[in-house]
């Protein structure tokens, strides 16, 4: 009988925040983004210039675990659900460690999108979720082996999920998601009225 096997396995990591230590209030959370983006010009001015819809702090921030209590618990908190992660990868870290590299909000308005994209000099990539209205996009993941595909046919509607292109995730508040860096992916059009409010983040080998 003919043996078929999986190779090459892509993981991500879906948890709850609160499964690895103190809980993070999400409303705390909110209204820390909230504030800092309202307070953050060079951030503002960043997102205009290139043409970013919403609001991040990716260029302009670097010490958010400094001006909050909250995203100083907040990295605690993802350090370890990381070590969790990196331990299921199977890594080996000789005498490194995974450390948190940087740490930033994303405000994503009524049609609003973040292009696909990867995270370079990264190890573990992930974002945990802060507001998420009813009907906002889920977050896309491609398979990494879709540019080798040149000649193949696609999936079929039913196919398993290991088998897709795509991948759509649909995480709630207060959850956390994790993946390889080197894994593309994408927020589509956010078509809810409300904003879709998230914390990302990498982690390199140190």
């Amino acid at each position: 009988m003919a043996q078929i096997d999986s190779l090459f396995v892509t993981r991500l990591y879906r948890a709850a925040l609160a499964e690895h230590g103190k809980p993070v209030d999400p409303g705390e959370l909110e209204a820390a983004c909230l504030s800092i983006a309202e307070d953050d010009e060079a951030g503002q001015d960043w997102c205009e210039e290139n043409g970013f819809p919403g609001y991040t702090s990716y260029a302009s921030l670097t010490d958010l675990p400094w001006r909050f209590p909250i995203f100083a618990d907040l990295v605690k908190v993802l350090d370890k659900h990381v070590a969790s992660f990196a331990k299921d990868l199977e890594f080996d870290l000789a005498d490194k460690k995974i450390k948190l590299d940087s740490l930033w909000i994303n405000i994503l308005p009524e049609g609003g999108i973040h292009t696909s994209h990867l995270h370079p000099h990264s190890v573990i990539s992930g974002t945990t979720y802060v507001a998420m209205p009813t009907d906002t996009s889920a977050i896309k993941f491609e398979d990494p082996r879709l540019a080798m595909m040149m000649a193949a046919p696609s999936r079929t509607k039913g196919a398993r999920a290991e088998l897709r292109n795509f991948i759509y995730v649909a995480p709630e508040v207060g959850e956390v998601l994790l993946w390889e860096s080197w894994l593309r992916h994408e927020v589509p059009m956010n078509m809810a009225e409300d904003d879709r409010i998230s914390v990302s983040f990498n982690y390199g080998w140190e």
